[in-house]
């Protein structure tokens, strides 16, 4: 069976010291304190989102390149429930070619046309986690950003619904394959 299962795609997100501010509310005419951390340590959340639903399958790992582009596929490709095939729409970043990757025959990859990251919901996630829990922040090491970025994502898991109105475009929920 044919399920857009997770079509919402594979989208991956740097997050850790070096990352953009985020607003934040203040009184006018001050400005608020923040702090800026001009250090580089960070890590990728490679995200896949069902659109409309709260099912998705992430991992966080240290670099992006088309091996741990394999891993996650290799590891989305194991929870699949039997019989079904995943397609996974992406941007087309050079480490996600599908002729670098070994792609499971349980999925099928979708290219995004370039330039188009608005076409990805799992951009508003990003958004979500950047300015709910990941902003104005320092964070000592590696360990701490992981922990950080494991943390958020785990509080965006448990807002029931949330992920839901996050994915839900309607291109993709309404492309649903019997």
């Amino acid at each position: 069976m044919l399920t857009p299962a997770f079509s919402s795609g594979v989208r991956t997100r740097r997050f850790g010291e070096k990352d953009r501010t985020a607003r934040i509310w203040y009184e006018r005419g001050e400005r608020p304190p923040g702090v800026v951390d001009q250090r580089f340590e960070s890590l990728y959340l490679f995200a896949a989102c069902r659109p409309g639903t709260d099912e998705t399958f992430a991992l966080a790992l240290p670099r992006v390149s088309a091996d741990a582009m394999t891993m996650l596929l290799e590891h989305f490709a194991r929870q699949l429930e039997p019989g079904v095939h995943a397609v996974l729409v992406l941007d087309q970043a050079g480490w996600r070619d599908a002729r670098a990757l070994h792609v499971p025959e349980t999925i099928t990859l979708l290219p995004l046309p370039p330039a188009s990251p608005q076409l990805n919901p799992v951009e508003r996630v990003w958004l979500y986690l950047r300015e709910r829990y990941l902003s104005h922040r320092v964070l000592n090491d590696y360990e701490a950003v992981l922990d950080a970025v494991c943390r958020a994502w785990n509080r965006l898991l448990d807002e029931t619904g949330r992920l839901t109105t996050l994915t839900a475009y309607p291109y993709l929920t309404a492309s649903a394959i019997p």
